[in-house]
């Protein structure tokens, strides 16, 4: 169960959502805060620590995605974005304003609390992202070194397969778009046929890793969005 001291703030302008969320984290051991507008959310992250923010797109006063680049201006305090926008546009520019995950209403309460660990795991991990060693189960990456390891065996990979899988790793359990991972790796102006290169380089990456690359359990494709590191598993 989560320590008690583990503070989520709901920005939602619907009471019946807030109370539910409210009920329903704080019987997972969460404490929960409430604001119903962007600029009371706003607020509250700018003057009290929160552990995450959960973050309605479709606020009274100021639009959710403004909401969440204003708290990007200071603060990486994770932040999933529930909304009832579905359309894959939204789903992208949330995750590009700085979005660590997007949930569509409605909603299972129990996928819901199981994104928030993994937010929260990747918030505390963020905090050591600049360390020389990542270690995830047997796969270790030596940042330092530019090297990585396996089962004890060091597994060679080009420049943008180790760049990949850096960028990927650094944002364990986050969704990374397609133009992230590209901005990242290959620096330059993103376009659509880009996607196709991260694609090819991907799929080159998981058969080094993966058991079975047509499988995959460490690098997860979020369709039409981009791929997702899984952290909970080992390769």
């Amino acid at each position: 169960m989560s320590q008690p001291s583990t503070k989520i703030l709901v920005i939602d302008d619907e009471p019946q959502i807030r109370k539910m969320l409210r009920i329903t984290l704080q019987a997972h051991g969460f404490s929960v805060g409430e604001a119903a507008s962007g600029e009371d959310g706003i607020i509250q992250v700018s003057t009290a620590r929160q552990d995450l923010v959960i973050l309605d797109l479709g606020l009274p006063d100021i639009q959710g995605i403004e909401v969440l680049r204003h708290i990007r201006e200071w603060s990486e305090v994770p932040v999933i974005v529930l909304t009832a926008k579905d359309r894959e546009e939204d789903k992208i520019l949330a995750l590009e304003s700085g979005a660590d995950d997007y949930v569509t209403k409605p909603f299972g309460m129990g996928e819901l609390v199981a994104r928030i660990r993994v937010a929260l795991r990747h918030g505390a991990k963020s905090k050591d992202d600049d360390g020389p060693v990542l270690t995830f189960g047997a796969l270790v990456i030596d940042v330092a070194r530019r090297t990585v390891e396996l089962n004890g065996e060091k597994i060679k990979l080009t420049p943008i397969e180790y760049d990949l899988l850096k960028a990927l790793a650094k944002n364990a359990g986050r969704v990374i778009t397609h133009r992230q991972l590209f901005e990242q790796v290959w620096g330059g102006k993103f376009q659509e046929s880009d996607s196709q290169y991260v694609r090819v380089h991907i799929g080159h990456l998981r058969k080094k890793l993966e058991k079975d690359p047509a499988k995959a359990t460490l690098i997860l494709t979020e369709p039409g969005m981009g791929y997702r590191f899984d952290d909970s598993v080992s390769p």
